[in-house]
Parts: structure tokens; sequence; C-alpha cells
């Protein structure tokens, strides 16, 4: 019984890494189907949006169901609730790769990047799969430095962020109002796309520690700083 109790814990696992390969993949494509103006591929990353929905939809009710069979405890129980936030996490990212190629069916046939900016949006496009890649590594592997690794990682698309509002806001900007406004929501779903990779990290540390990232983060420090050693047995009062 317990065997079919962990089994149905470890699908809740590969469901999530399934997910956000999938979501990986279609920001991907959304990127690709902006750049080159391919209105067949973002018709395809827009349809395939539903299956995010419904994988999402899927480990929910198995959750919910274990929940309600199992009352798991301690550790199973953090797996579980932990699981259902990642998977809202990891459906956001599906319907922010939905924004993107959305954006560029509403612009079809033209592209709605200014060639001056292709590289900076392929670069995020690029930077957010990455992102993405490594958040399942983490679902899988629960390695609590990777998943904290990923906060640091995330200062790239941060960067790139700005870099977009730079253009925006140079005097020499002559795309117009319409680009503009285009430039900036996607600017902003791939800045999303990439808080929400971070997110699921920061809950895998709490998964495995049982601690909020920021919180595992200070303890650790102040284990490691210089001062915090463990008392001796004077400083403890002891004989």
């Amino acid at each position: 019984m317990r065997d079919a109790y962990h089994e149905e814990l470890d699908a809740i696992s590969d469901s999530l890494v399934e997910m956000a390969r999938f979501v990986g993949s279609a920001i991907g494509r959304a990127t690709t189907s902006m750049l080159d103006a391919d209105l067949k591929l973002a018709e395809s990353v827009i349809a395939a949006d539903d299956k995010v929905d419904e994988m999402h939809r899927e480990l929910e009710n198995s959750a919910i169901a274990l929940l309600a069979r199992q009352q798991p405890v301690a550790t199973d129980l953090r797996i579980v609730v932990t699981s259902l936030r990642m998977s809202a996490d990891l459906e956001r990212c599906g319907d922010l790769a939905q924004h993107v190629a959305k954006v560029a069916r509403l612009r079809f046939p033209d592209s709605a990047v200014p060639r001056d900016l292709h590289a900076t949006i392929l670069e995020m496009g690029q930077l957010a799969q990455r992102l993405m890649a490594k958040a399942a590594e983490v679902i899988i592997t629960k390695d609590v430095d990777l998943a904290l690794q990923l906060e640091h990682d995330d200062d790239a698309m941060d960067s790139l962020h700005r870099t977009l509002f730079q253009h925006l806001m140079d005097d020499r900007w002559k795309h117009g109002v319409e680009t503009a406004v285009d430039v900036t929501l996607l600017g902003r779903y791939y800045e999303r796309f990439a808080d929400h990779a971070v997110s699921i990290a920061r809950r895998v540390v709490y998964l495995v520690t049982g601690e909020y990232a920021d919180q595992f983060e200070a303890d650790s420090s102040s284990e490691s700083a210089p001062g915090s050693a463990t008392p001796t047995s004077q400083e403890s009062g002891e004989a």
C-alpha cells in the first residue's frame, strides 16, 4: 500500500518536470515565431496552452485526491502542497508563452520586434528556456545549491529587461508608440516567466529544508560567518 502511495508522489513530481519542459519549449517556439513572423508556429504555441492547462488540472486533481486518501504529514505533506504551487507557476508560464505568440500573430506578416532589438529578445527567450530547464533539473534532483543559484541566474534577465527600457527611453527611438507598447509587454512577459522559474526553485528549497529560501540563505550565511562557530564548553557554561 505504501509503495503505491510513494508511486503517486513520484508521479506528481514527474508531472511537474513534464510541465516544466513543455513550457520551456513553448517560450522558445514563441520567441522564434515572433522574430521570424511565423504565423503557423505562433498558432501552434497558442493552441498548445490548452495542454498546459490540462496538465495543471490533472496534477491538481491527483494532489487533492492524495491529500484526501492518505492525509500525508511532514515532508510528504510539503511535497504535495509545494507541488500544487509549482504547478500554478508552470501554468502561468504557459500563459506567458502564449502571450508572446499572440503578439507574433497580431503583428503578422511583420515582426513585432524591430531589427535592432532582435538580438536582445532572442537572448531573453533563450535565457528563459535555460532557466526553466534548470528549474526542471532542480525538481528532479532536489539540489538546494542549484535552486539557490537559479535566483542569481535571473539577474541576467533583469539586466536584459533594463536594456529594453533603455532603448525605449532613448531619444533616437523611431519605431513608434505601437511598437514601443509591444516591446514593453514582451519584456514583461519574459521577465515574469523567469520570475516563475525562480519561484519554482525557491519552493524546492522549502520542500527540502522546511525553510523559505531567503531564511535558509540567512541561516547558512550566519553559520559560515566569522565568529559564528559553535560555542566552546566554557562559553556555553559547561564545566
